[in-house]
């Protein structure tokens, strides 16, 4: 709290350590180090380029929980739901080009967060953390924004690239108030690295299919509009658990469940 107040970011040993969500280091309320910043700080080091503690929470995390992460413990997924409860316009499960746009965090992640540190360096060796710099709206509205408006001299400071990250964030605003979780959807690269293990977490949906009706209760209800009744653990489940409670056949469980039925 302290960090809002006095419009600084704390430095202390807790930022050595990732969290789990998308969680910007320049917010002043941030405690821990982002993945995704910390995977990208050590890709553009001149000195390191792959890091086994970063890489391996990211791996320990996907592996335990999949998608469960951006459904229940990403600070910027929580403000992508209270932007989609203002009632405003029409709400949209799914829009045109969806098949297409779902892979586009899986090249954002690869071009932005991975190759780009990597290939361009200055001359003492070091790259730049492009999604962070160019991309990342959480950063931009719990770090950028509130940081400026606390700190006159950061103020003085804005340019280009401030405006720039300014709009991105509007336009997603924009988008999450009209379709759910659509950050998560279509750009977040943490969330394409977690889907990765969402067909092989521990933490996954099981049909009994001895009980499914194919109702396709589970579907309605679920707000990515999937048929979890056919494919209970794709990509793109974020594992919110609506689901869960909207089986009324109790086929649907997941493998924490007390009755697997």
């Amino acid at each position: 709290m302290n960090g809002y107040l006095q419009g600084t970011i704390y430095r202390g040993t807790g930022k050595k350590f990732c969290v789990p969500g998308l969680n910007c280091y320049f917010c002043p309320g941030t405690l821990g180090a982002c993945p995704i910043g910390s995977l990208q700080a050590v890709l553009n080091s001149p000195k390191y380029h792959f890091s086994f503690y970063v890489i391996g929470f990211l791996m320990a995390v996907g592996a335990f929980f999949g998608r469960f992460v951006c459904g229940w413990l990403c600070p910027f997924a929580l403000v992508q739901d209270l932007l989609h409860k203002i009632p405003i316009g029409k709400k949209l499960k799914k829009i045109p080009g969806e098949r297409y746009l779902k892979y586009l965090k899986y090249v954002i992640l690869a071009v932005f967060v991975i190759l780009l540190p990597l290939t361009i360096t200055n001359i003492a060796g070091g790259g730049t953390p492009w999604f962070c710099k160019l991309i990342c709206p959480s950063g931009t509205l719990m770090g950028g924004i509130v940081l400026t408006a606390l700190n006159p001299s950061l103020r003085a400071g804005l340019g280009f690239l401030f405006g720039w990250k300014v709009l991105v964030l509007l336009v997603v605003v924009v988008w999450a108030i009209k379709v759910y979780r659509s950050f998560c959807r279509y750009m977040c690269p943490l969330g394409a690295i977690y889907s990765l293990f969402n067909p092989i977490a521990l933490y996954r949906f099981e049909v009994n299919q001895g009980k499914c009706t194919g109702c396709k209760a589970c579907q309605r209800v679920c707000p990515m509009d999937l048929p979890v009744y056919q494919t209970p653990n794709t990509m793109e489940c974020i594992r919110c658990g609506k689901c869960l409670k909207a089986c009324k056949n109790h086929s649907l469980h997941s493998t924490f469940s007390k009755d697997m039925g």
